[in-house]
């Protein structure tokens, strides 16, 4: 039997006194009558088909329905005030809602994001992620951020940063990889989507992969907790990994040069002259970051 969703103000009620154990305690923060709890209690009561208190003469406890109950409303309540204060407690220029590759968000955008809360402490970010630049697309954003050729998605766009290739596994799986023919020993992790990979890396290293046993997976994080779990050699693509990297214990496989890959990360929006202004000073600490972020990375 599926039971209808209670109404908002039962909930209400039912959390206040069930905080302070008592309807009239309740009824004060509420300010209601107790009479008013005890019927809205009841109504709730009556919607769910059990008992949430017990009552006593000068108090109420809340039964074992109620106590596994609670905690459920005390969270969805909390969201709802959150989201309301988020999304209506700031002036709606203040606001940014941003879209973004879940590997970039993570190696990226986590490390500076701090930074430009410093800088500008009066911005809200609403930030979402998709492991694929469809996935981003699909959310409703200011901005969104992909990896990719900008004009797929018919929008402007400024580049964020590229990526470079590399081989990465477990120390254990490392230490026995001591040539690049090594590597066809092994099991090798490759990003079925993306345009460059193991060809790419066979082609810098003049080897011909005659023997290569593949497991192919849909996006790099996913090749990453692969290798971590020993599987085989993933590819890494710098710099925008090296944090999922160094958190599942991976080192490179070879000193070798990266190999440089044939996309991109971009920032896209409808209109640069239409952006609002949390999005415009964003867009421009963004660049500055990315650019910082490069250079650091190479050094």
């Amino acid at each position: 039997m599926t039971v209808a969703i209670p109404s908002l103000n039962w909930l209400r009620v039912f959390e206040a006194a069930a905080r302070y154990e008592s309807f009239a305690r309740a009824a004060t923060q509420l300010n209601m009558s107790s009479a008013a709890v005890s019927q809205q209690v009841r109504a709730l009561e009556d919607r769910l088909g059990q008992q949430l208190f017990e009552r006593h003469a000068h108090a109420v406890t809340l039964t074992d329905a109620g106590r596994a109950y609670l905690p459920s409303v005390q969270q969805a309540l909390l969201t709802l005030e959150s989201a309301t204060e988020g999304l209506f407690g700031t002036k709606p220029d203040q606001q940014l809602f941003l879209s973004v590759i879940y590997i970039f968000a993570q190696g990226v955008l986590g490390p500076g994001y701090q930074e430009f809360l410093n800088q500008h402490p009066e911005v809200q970010l609403h930030l979402s992620t998709g492991i694929h630049s469809s996935e981003v697309m699909q959310s409703y954003a200011d901005m969104q951020i992909v990896f990719g050729a900008p004009q797929a998605h018919g929008a402007e766009g400024d580049f964020l940063l590229g990526e470079k290739l590399y081989p990465v596994a477990t120390p254990e799986i490392a230490a026995k990889i001591k040539h690049p023919s090594d590597l066809l020993n092994h099991k090798l992790i490759d990003v079925a989507t993306h345009r460059a990979g193991w060809a790419s890396v066979f082609d810098h290293l003049d080897i011909v992969p005659t023997s290569a046993r593949y497991c192919y997976v849909d996006s790099t994080n996913v090749g990453i907790v692969l290798a971590a779990q020993g599987v085989g050699v993933a590819l890494m693509r710098a710099p925008a990994t090296d944090w999922s990297m160094k958190e599942a214990g991976l080192v490179p496989c070879l000193d070798m040069e990266p190999v440089e890959g044939r996309e991109a990360y971009h920032l896209i929006y409808p209109s640069r002259a239409a952006l609002r202004p949390a999005a415009r000073v964003f867009r421009e600490w963004l660049l500055e970051w990315c650019a910082e972020f490069a250079v650091r990375k190479a050094l």
